[in-house]
């Protein structure tokens, strides 16, 4: 958190300004919501609910019509402020803060006698933290889409900048564990390295592990392969070309992959510069690029055959 310029901040207003987004088990995972110190508060008191959903214009949530809050809309009052409460990774605190708002309407949720979904609007900005939370997730989104295909080569720096903790991982191959090399990565796919035989690999359903850090977790990501390739002076090594299943990409490794490409995207400008400056070395960077895409062959590292949590 805060790591967004004022001017990100006013795009993310301004794009997603009036976009919902459901706090699933997902969603509450991947931005680090504290469902148990999230409140509304009316009139000096203040009781629990549930975020059902919220954009940067107003929430729905969920709350019990024997809490006080029913109670005081019931009897006409309609500003209230809804506390949200994050846990801040780098500070390994929680971060609160409250939003004014006002009440539209109060419906009964899903059939139950016991339970309202209460519709408010926010009566301002709502506070950078999530605008910033907000925009970073419905961003990371939309450009899972738009930019799916774009590979970032694992390196020592891309690595850092994805928080990655270590290129040497597990591949599940039909519940198999087998060590692997990660090679790259995209919101689509991934390409590994491996010791085994092209023509037992092709097609097969698999999940790869990314060990990550900010949180540390271990993402498990479910897809096929869909194509194998040589890899240099290498033939007991094989390079697997990975299709994640789309609908089952989590939420925090778009996320990760989001903020890795907008951060390239920031500096790319001045990259090109520096190259156009220097002609030579920039042909030469090219060059170096282009061999280090072909699959090198590499150790494979002992590594823990524990399956992650997709």
């Amino acid at each position: 958190m805060g790591y967004a310029t004022s001017q990100q901040l006013t795009r993310y207003y301004e794009l997603y300004h009036s976009i919902d987004v459901t706090f699933s088990k997902e969603v509450i995972k991947a931005t680090g919501l504290i469902p148990q110190q999230v409140y509304v508060k009316a009139l000096g008191g203040q009781w629990p609910c549930v975020i059902n959903s919220s954009s940067l214009s107003g929430a729905k949530i969920i709350a019990g019509i024997k809490s006080g809050i029913y109670e005081k809309i019931q009897q006409g009052t309609t500003s209230v402020s809804l506390r949200f409460s994050f846990m801040n990774v780098e500070k390994n605190e929680p971060m609160s803060f409250f939003v004014a708002a006002k009440v539209l309407g109060v419906n009964q949720y899903g059939g139950s006698s016991e339970l309202v979904l209460i519709s408010i609007a926010y009566t301002q900005r709502p506070p950078d933290d999530l605008i910033e939370t907000l925009g970073r997730l419905l961003e990371a989104n939309i450009n899972s889409t738009k930019r799916r295909e774009e590979r970032i080569l694992i390196t020592p720096d891309s690595m850092r900048k994805l928080g990655i903790l270590q290129k040497e991982t597990v591949i599940f191959i039909q519940g198999i564990p087998r060590r692997c090399i990660l090679r790259d990565l995209s919101f689509s796919g991934a390409k590994v390295i491996m010791v085994g035989i092209a023509a037992f690999l092709t097609n097969k359903e698999i999940v790869l592990r990314v060990d990550i850090d900010d949180p540390r977790t271990a993402i498990g990501l479910k897809g096929i392969i869909v194509r194998t390739e040589d890899v240099e002076n290498r033939k007991d090594l094989v390079a697997l070309a990975i299709q994640y299943n789309e609908t089952e990409i989590p939420m925090s490794y778009k996320m990760h992959i989001n903020n890795y490409l907008t951060q390239q995207r920031k500096t790319q400008g001045k990259d090109d510069s520096e190259q156009a400056e220097q002609p030579s070395s920039g042909q030469s960077g090219k060059k170096q690029q282009a061999e280090s895409s072909a699959p090198q062959a590499e150790p494979l590292p002992e590594a823990d055959t524990q399956e992650p949590s997709s």
